[in-house]
């Protein structure tokens, strides 16, 4: 519902009601609270300049001078025009000041920033001037704030390094808050640090909370009257609403659209932009190639060619939403992350009989196993330890002296097997059976007597550094680090019916039951997360060896990660504890909610590893509680995939974080690299299509595989990888 302003009298005879005058703002046309003003049927009117505004207000009214030079140049209002308002009785709202009447102002500061380029400071309201609709403490999100410092006694909104949800738990930190919206101790003056009216453009956060803000403000400005209620259309918003009626073909507008994405995001790696890429790694500072740091910065030209996958895939969107609405992107080269998308467009092409996206997978495909540091080198040599394996990511001297190709972590290695074991399905070829052989063995020669892999190993590895792994008694209980690895090794049984794969895996799979959950570990503290990871190898498990035990063991993680299940179909996410302090948020991995009850789900670690798991499960055992369990969930994934006209580059993207409770992206973003607003081209957007393209084929990951011949180069390399 559009509000409008209130009426007001006219003083003196004869005293007829009358309208108060519109509100005067001083800004660009193209001003997000001017046009939201406009939208909203709000009586206002505009001018360009400052002076002007305040020379053409009538006595006692408001005047709203807004940053048009924002983040750049301060507003330059002088002392002059401070005294004429104060003379014609005029409250001014100013935004990002260069000056102020006695407050000093200093200049510019740019958003404070981890070494990661991860932003510290949230927006936290510090008074009670918005009423019951943002109590003190409610936590907000300026994306890219820049602000101006100064000193005033007291402010309503501050920015502070605070932990917490929607509420800052620990309270403000002793040091280190800025000033964002005060009253000016001389009265009739509105001060905002930096640019409040960018809301709509920069994506403040959670949208509905702007509202409020506003409202007081355009209240402040009518003292006894009613700010209004603003309403708008966010440029990102999900793409049904909660209870919105769906289209029959809900899942297959979704399947279509993210796979669209793939090539609108402007990730597929071309030649012409290839010489920044290959520029020097950056984990440290800022620097001009990569202004967020950990090779963070804008994405390529969206105006500039798209590659067609034989130069692989960016990793994805970092969680850094800039002043102009756009995102920072990770220039990285991932194995994982190419591997999945390599399957998932590979079955996109074919269920959407559109040959262009099949190429485009086989072209990944191609340049990961065939040409990509990834898989060359050291790891295409028999005669090293790294034989077999594959790197994490392609960057020389990603940190330190390490690079990224010598980094080998368990779970990327079983991911991208699946990833290219999907690709290989879909486009029926077995040209890249032989490698993905290679990757079995070698990531088995690392799997200890009890089944359990290192989480990470960095090499270059002597050529039999493998053999005291394999002879070993490692047992680590974290399903996010060995699960799908357990999956692959049980996939590698049935392609052979090599009992090597079977037993080691199976004696995993038990020891982990036997210890869950009391020694499991944790990772990010998210329990949610290694639950929806285990399924997967539970109800491969079934396949091979259909046992009322180890169908005991798929329905008891089944129904522990159901007990989170909520109405709209959303899995919460459940974690360990909180986290310690102020001090911790920004500086870790760690998950989207605060405490057990927030309420989140999250498509990085946990909703998209549920889908796939569950999808499994219903198809092991024909259980029609896991089918309806997964069928709320996907309906759930497809409400809220990304819908922007605005941002092409987002349309049909599914962000790590998601308010099921307020139906917004909304979460602690203190991830130090992959927070709320992350989009992950493997990990989100390749698991969750490659699952939805499955149950358009009615199947399932086990049966669209099957057919593989795989088998014949496991069995030449195996007497040459293994004891």
């Amino acid at each position: 519902m559009m509000i409008a302003l209130g009426i007001g009298c006219l003083a003196g005879p004869p005293a007829l009601p009358a309208a108060e005058p519109p509100l005067l703002l001083a800004c660009r046309a193209d001003n997000d609270l001017y046009r939201v003003l406009l939208e909203n049927g709000i009586p206002c009117s505009r001018v360009d300049r400052p002076e002007r505004a305040v020379e053409e207000a009538p006595e006692g009214s408001g005047v709203l001078i807004l940053a048009d030079g924002y983040p750049a140049t301060p507003t330059d209002i002088t002392t002059k025009l401070y005294d004429q308002a104060a003379r014609k009785n005029i409250r001014l709202y100013v935004e990002f000041p260069a000056s102020l009447p006695d407050l000093p102002v200093g200049p510019p500061v740019a958003p404070r920033q981890g070494e990661w380029g991860q932003l510290l400071d949230r927006v936290v309201v510090a008074s009670e001037a918005f009423g019951p609709a943002l109590a003190a403490m409610r936590i907000l999100m300026i994306n890219d704030c820049h602000h101006v410092p100064v000193d005033p006694p007291s402010a309503h909104l501050v920015l502070a390094q605070v932990s917490g949800f929607d509420t800052a738990r620990c309270g403000l930190p002793a040091e280190g808050s800025a000033p964002i919206l005060f009253e000016h101790p001389g009265g009739r003056v509105l001060v905002a640090t930096t640019k409040l009216s960018q809301f709509v453009t920069a994506r403040y956060a959670p949208t509905e909370a702007w509202a409020p803000v506003w409202q007081m403000i355009l209240g402040w400005l009518r003292p006894g009257q009613t700010g209004p209620e603003l309403q708008w259309v966010p440029t990102v918003r999900p793409t049904y609403g909660a209870q919105e009626a769906l289209p029959e073909d809900f899942e297959a507008l979704a399947i279509r659209r993210g796979t669209e994405w793939f090539v609108n995001s402007g990730l597929l790696v071309h030649p012409s932009w290839e010489d920044r890429y290959n520029r020097p790694a950056n984990m440290g500072p800022a620097t001009a190639d990569w202004p967020f740091g950990h090779r963070s910065g804008a994405r390529p030209d969206p105006a500039g060619p798209g590659g067609d996958g034989s130069l692989g895939m960016l990793e994805g969107f970092r969680s850094r939403i800039l002043y102009d609405g756009s995102q920072a992107v990770l220039w990285w080269r991932r194995h994982d992350c190419n591997a999945e998308v390599a399957g998932a467009m590979a079955m996109a092409g074919t269920w959407l009989g559109e040959d262009r996206f099949g190429i485009i997978g086989g072209n990944i495909g191609d340049w990961l196993y065939g040409r990509s540091l990834l898989s060359q080198g050291d790891r295409a040599n028999p005669d090293t330890g790294d034989f077999g394996l594959i790197g994490w990511n392609d960057v020389p001297n990603y940190y330190g002296a390490i690079h990224g190709y010598n980094a080998y972590y368990a779970d990327d290695n079983a991911r991208g097997m699946l990833g290219m074991i999907r690709a290989a399905a879909a486009l029926k070829t077995d040209r890249w059976n032989e490698r993905l052989a290679q990757c079995l063995l070698a990531t088995m020669r690392l799997t200890s007597r009890r089944g359990f892999s290192p989480v990470r190993i960095d090499g270059p590895l002597a050529a039999e550094s493998w053999r005291s792994r394999f002879e070993g008694e490692l047992s680590t209980f974290s399903p996010h680090d060995q699960a799908y690895l357990q999956a692959c090794h049980l996939w590698a049984y049935r392609q052979t019916g090599d009992r090597l794969f079977l037993d080691r895996a199976t004696t995993a799979l038990r020891l982990s039951m036997e210890a869950y959950p009391d020694q499991w570990s944790w990772t990010n503290g998210q329990i949610t997360l290694q639950r929806a990871r285990f399924l997967l190898p539970l109800a491969w498990l079934v396949r091979v060896d259909d046992t009322p035990e180890h169908r005991e063991w798929l329905a008891r993680m089944v129904n522990d990660l159901l007990a989170d299940q909520v109405e709209c179909g959303a899995i919460r996410s459940r974690i360990v504890a909180s986290p310690t302090g102020n001090d911790t948020y920004g500086n870790g991995e760690t998950a989207l909610v605060d405490q057990n009850g927030d309420p989140a789900s999250d498509l990085l670690y946990e909703t998209n590893f549920a889908l796939l798991g569950l999808r499994e499960a219903t198809a092991a055992t024909g259980n029609p509680a896991y089918r309806k369990a997964e069928d709320r969930l996907a309906e759930y994934i497809c409400r809220i995939q990304a819908s922007s006209a605005t941002h092409p580059e987002l349309d049909g993207a599914w962000y790590r974080g998601f308010d099921y409770r307020r139906w917004d992206y909304w979460g602690s973003d203190g991830d130090i690299g992959w927070g709320l607003w992350s989009i992950e081209t493997g990990w989100t957007q390749g698991e969750l299509l490659s699952t939805l393209i499955l149950r358009q084929f009615d199947t399932s990951l086990w049966d669209y595989t099957s057919d593989s011949n795989i088998s014949v180069h496991l069995k030449a390399w195996r007497p040459k990888m293994l004891p």
